[in-house]
């Protein structure tokens, strides 16, 4: 049993709700109709939480850094309406129970959780009961409730949150139309769920999401009336306090669903609108709007299924300089936008070809300069009413690491979470050689060295070529890793994979091997570690 929540016991109730949330986030999402049945909230929350974990994962020792980085986590990671909501509500819980530097007992985190309630209605232009926020409000009330032990307080929000939860269908008329809760208060239950299991150390099979309302049916779709906004636009904003207030106030003429959270001069603004394009200005009118995101919302109607049925229109669009490479990605199903060596891909190439490749398209980048065109092309994309989603793929290696999990059978916010985190696993290293001196991290370099870099930073410097490879990919692997990607480029000795591959054999003989002849001009050797 667990008797105060400490920087430790903070991080493992993050990872074991992003741990939750992505085992039932199918079961959330199927939920969703309210405000929009778009079928995505399961996986917002679960992206959102999974941001909060892999900061506070990353924060340093201590109970306040750890609060703190949870917060900034979800801040700059949170996705869709209720995912904002949960940040602002973990940002609520943190400005509580982070400040002291000290282990929480119950009666501060029963402090903590009204705090975090009435800081995430604040946040919600149009509150509305039956969501999120009412299963948060119960779960406060019931924390506050119960006796000074931690775990009795956990124990009474976490079921004064499903006790809420069961009431939600009630309290909108579009839940009990199709007999279900409220999506984003069930979401909010398995996180409640998860701290309990950490502070009892009593672990849950499996977290459970009720599929409908006891005692009720789907009525069928709503009846046919004004057609809603039809955009999501999320940005990051720089802007001064002061700033907020005119903007909350152009944003709600212009949609609704709006939520800003955030302070400090750091906001994440949500809002769903008919016009992106003056959420977008109404944003930089107040400040630095960055991180720009805009969703059409395909919603159910009776000329197709609804945004969370199958799609026949996936597809992977990827980009890169070299032929032998392109035919990789080719073979593994993408569709290949080729640039040239040392540059980037026009912009209006690369968005006619996400717009040809389908109405849910994941766009590898697959080097750092690409990656902010490919954000570009893919809004430009959006505009038409596709699904795009740019998978931040900094490495070739990357790339089809991503590729290789890809299934379009899953659901599409699914598939990009198993590419995303394919991607993310994955370590890339590469060789070049010097053109001319410099100093380079690692020292003094001559024309003709060899660099080895890994993640993009040189290691070392070498003046042969494979005892260079030898070397930066024992260093990848002294990490870990079961599978080495190896891509020779145009220059490299005929041999290099092959000695290689004997290296791998005799050094790392657990370790299974690819290696492929990519074409690239400019690096003879491309890594890959898993």
């Amino acid at each position: 049993m667990v008797e105060d929540l400490d920087g430790a016991a903070v991080r493992r109730w993050s990872r074991l709700a992003a741990e939750a949330l992505g085992r039932t986030r199918g079961e959330v999402d199927a939920l969703n109709v309210f405000p929009v049945p778009d079928g995505d909230t399961g996986t917002n929350l679960h992206l959102t939480v999974l941001a909060a974990a892999d900061a506070a994962d990353e924060a340093p020792p201590g109970t306040a850094g750890a609060w703190r980085a949870l917060a900034e986590g979800a801040l700059l990671g949170a996705r869709g309406n209720s995912g904002v909501i949960l940040a602002q509500t973990l940002r609520g819980l943190a400005a509580v129970l982070g400040p002291a530097d000290r282990p929480a007992d119950g009666a501060l985190l029963a402090k903590a959780l009204d705090h975090a309630a009435g800081l995430a209605r604040g946040a919600v232009a149009h509150p509305v009961e039956g969501t999120i926020l009412s299963v948060l409000h119960a779960a406060a009330e019931a924390a506050t409730a119960a006796g000074p032990r931690l775990a009795d307080v956990a124990r009474a929000a976490a079921a004064g949150a499903r006790r809420a939860l069961r009431a939600t269908t009630g309290d909108l008329d579009v839940l009990a139309r199709h007999g279900v809760v409220d999506a984003g208060g069930a979401g909010l239950c398995v996180v409640l769920d998860a701290l309990t299991a950490v502070v009892t150390e009593e672990y849950p099979e499996r977290y459970e999401v009720p599929a409908r309302t006891a005692g009720t049916a789907p009525a069928g779709p709503a009846p046919a009336g004004e057609p809603g906004p039809g955009y999501e636009v999320m940005y990051l904003l720089d802007a001064p306090d002061d700033a907020v207030p005119p903007l909350r106030e152009a944003l709600d003429a212009l949609g609704d669903s709006l939520v800003i959270i955030g302070g400090g001069g750091l906001w994440n603004v949500h809002v769903h609108v008919h016009d992106a394009g003056a959420a977008i200005e109404a944003g930089l009118a107040a400040g630095r709007p960055h991180r720009v995101r805009v969703t059409y919302l395909r919603i159910a109607d009776a000329d197709g299924p609804a945004h969370g049925a199958p799609h026949t229109g996936r597809a992977v669009v990827a980009v890169t300089a070299a032929g032998g490479l392109a035919a990789l990605f080719e073979d593994c199903g993408a569709r290949v936008v080729r640039r040239e060596p040392g540059t980037v891909p026009p912009l209006a190439v690369l968005a006619d070809a996400i717009l040809a490749a389908g109405d849910e398209v994941a766009v590898l980048p697959n080097e750092p300069e690409v990656l902010a065109l490919a954000e570009a092309a893919a809004e430009r994309a959006r505009d038409a009413g596709a699904r795009i989603a740019v998978v931040p793929t900094k490495a070739s290696v990357q790339g089809l690491a991503a590729l290789a999990v890809h299934d379009p059978r899953r659901r599409f916010g699914e598939d990009l979470i198993a590419m995303t985190r394919a991607a993310g696993a994955t370590r890339s290293g590469h060789l070049e050689v010097a053109a001319e001196e410099a100093v380079t991290s690692v020292g003094l370099c001559q024309p003709g060295d060899v660099l080895g870099l890994i993640e993009g930073d040189v290691v070392l410097i070498r003046r042969d070529l494979a005892a260079a490879a030898r070397a930066v990919l024992d260093r990848m692997l002294s990490g870990g890793g079961e599978l080495v990607t190896v891509i020779t480029g145009r220059h490299a000795p005929a041999d290099l994979a092959a000695t290689l591959e004997r290296h791998l054999g005799e050094r790392h003989p657990h370790v299974e091997v690819g290696a492929y002849d990519g074409g690239q001009e400019r690096y003879p050797l491309l890594l890959g570690v898993e």
